[in-house]
């Protein structure tokens, strides 16, 4: 990945936006006050108030601006805050010049379940769960041949680089530095393979799961934090045509942060 500098960005319209709670939008108040806010469709930048949760849930809301190249810089005002710069009310134009753009390609699932066909967009995972206590039966297909007839397990999830260190790293699957061409396929405490600790593919890679028995053994679909119950089949690719421009500051950009998780103990 290239890390590009803002160098030549005024970010003179600021769009501030936050969570919806108290002290934050207390927060954002002072920050208006300080630089001014406009509305998201005229903004230069977005400038997220939250968690990585309301990171995530601001790039699905202005998806539309986003991929026209409108950047979003997050101020942590949640719990880890992955996704997110430090807090600070000072200097903010001169941390916007000053920062790294992220460039980051999403995951689009397409699932059908018992009402029909869904569709969702995920920047972390894709994650396939089991609704009861029988254990998921998947089948899983890639390019369109199958490679695993059944998979048993509490679940499996597809992720991308940038998520590779949430619920990916979690369920003891690779953290894949930012900008690598590859997904990571991670089961989730698979009991037959018993071994089998999941894949890396190509991010052309077209992934399909089939839920073997979903009325004895239903099973979920969640895109980050967007749930299907009942599906039947899950089909997940890399949204080649969208481009989110996460910016970050200098010195703590996305893909440091993601090496730094790779030597953290």
């Amino acid at each position: 990945m290239t890390r590009k500098q803002n160098t030549k960005a005024k970010f003179d319209n600021i769009a501030f936006i936050c969570a919806n709670k108290a002290a934050i939008k207390r927060t954002m108040s002072k920050l208006v006050a300080k630089y001014g806010n406009c509305d998201v469709a005229q903004a230069d930048v977005i400038v997220a108030l939250g968690g990585d949760g309301f990171m995530l849930d601001t790039l699905r809301k202005h998806i539309s601006l986003l991929r026209r190249g409108l950047p979003v810089y997050g101020m942590n005002q949640g719990t880890i805050g992955f996704l997110m710069n430090g807090f600070s009310k000072d200097g903010l134009r001169e941390r916007l010049v000053k920062s790294h753009a992220a460039k980051i390609q999403p995951l689009k699932m397409t699932a059908q379940t018992p009402d029909g066909t869904v569709e969702a967009l995920a920047i972390n995972e894709i994650s396939l769960l089991r609704q009861t206590s029988q254990a998921a039966h998947i089948r899983i297909s890639i390019d369109g041949e199958e490679r695993m007839a059944r998979l048993m397990a509490d679940g499996i999830l597809i992720s991308t680089p940038a998520g590779s260190t949430a619920y990916n790293l979690s369920a003891h699957g690779p953290v894949i530095p930012l900008g690598s061409d590859v997904l990571a396929l991670t089961p989730i405490s698979a009991f037959r393979p018993r071994r089998w600790r999941g894949a890396l593919l190509k991010n052309t890679a077209k992934v399909k799961f089939e839920i073997i028995n979903p009325k004895k053994r239903p099973v979920s679909a969640v895109a980050d934090s967007t749930e299907f119950r009942n599906v039947t089949t899950v089909e997940v690719k890399q949204a080649h045509d969208i481009t989110f421009n996460l910016l970050f500051d200098e010195g703590h950009e996305l893909d440091e942060k993601i090496l730094r998780e790779q030597f953290s103990v």
